[in-house]
């Protein structure tokens, strides 16, 4: 990868925080403007949530034929935890093959990895089950909105027809309080400044500032996104 670009980019967050409309920003601009002002190649997405539609589309089809549902029940809970660690593995497949077909893949392309996650461990649990190679390239953009800002913005971008849709899938608000209503973020800011520590690797991350809202008006999202990604950038690796 050239000098100055990152080879993966994780962006998390909490659900409609913001992080699909950043994504989409950065598929707007140019390759020249990306690099230069935000340190993003020609990218790939990675998105946990295309993963967890298709599990609600191969539930609805067994459900069709009559058989057991295997990952969630007929208001689309999951059954199980894991379920969300598969989603991360899911991940690690797609980023795997990634570098399979081309072992020069980040001489060329940049990997912004997206997911979302609540729970008193949610995001230090998904960190764990991402795959040292994806770590060992890693940084982290954490887009910071409070759970009531979460839960406005997760209502305004519902569109009745476009629920399989990145930018306007939206949940029930009583899933958005199963899910959602605590996360650990401010735990890990807490345990350390800069890093975010996953067996033995030191990850660089650092937060976009989403309050008062930026990602509705392009100059606002661009301005912060800059300053975002520029001081990531500034961390030393370790």
């Amino acid at each position: 990868m050239a000098a100055n670009l990152f080879e993966n980019l994780i962006i998390i967050g909490r659900p409609a925080a913001g992080k699909s409309e950043v994504i989409d920003y950065l598929k707007k601009c140019t390759d020249a403007e990306r690099a230069e002002r935000f340190h993003v190649g020609p990218f790939e997405e990675i998105d946990d949530f295309v993963f967890v539609w298709e599990c609600f589309e191969i539930d609805n089809i067994y459900s069709k034929h009559g058989r057991p549902r295997k990952f969630s029940d007929e208001k689309y809970y999951f059954t199980e935890h894991f379920v969300w660690n598969m989603f991360l593995e899911r991940i690690n497949l797609e980023y795997a093959k990634k570098l399979a077909y081309n072992p020069d893949y980040h001489d060329t392309k940049t990997a912004l990895i997206e997911f979302a996650r609540g729970g008193e461990n949610g995001f230090r649990e998904a960190f764990g089950y991402l795959s040292d190679e994806l770590l060992s390239r890693a940084r982290i953009m954490y887009i910071k909105v409070p759970y009531e800002e979460s839960v406005r913005k997760n209502r305004r971008r519902a569109r009745p027809g476009q629920e399989d849709s990145i930018l306007h899938h939206s949940l029930p608000d009583e899933k958005m309080d199963f899910y959602y209503k605590t996360n650990d973020w401010e735990a890990i800011e807490a345990a350390d400044p800069q890093y975010v520590q996953v067996r033995g690797f030191h990850i660089p991350y650092t937060a976009f500032e989403n309050m008062p809202e930026k990602t509705h008006d392009t100059a606002l999202l661009g301005a912060e996104l800059e300053r975002t990604l520029t001081h990531l950038w500034q961390i030393p690796a370790k």
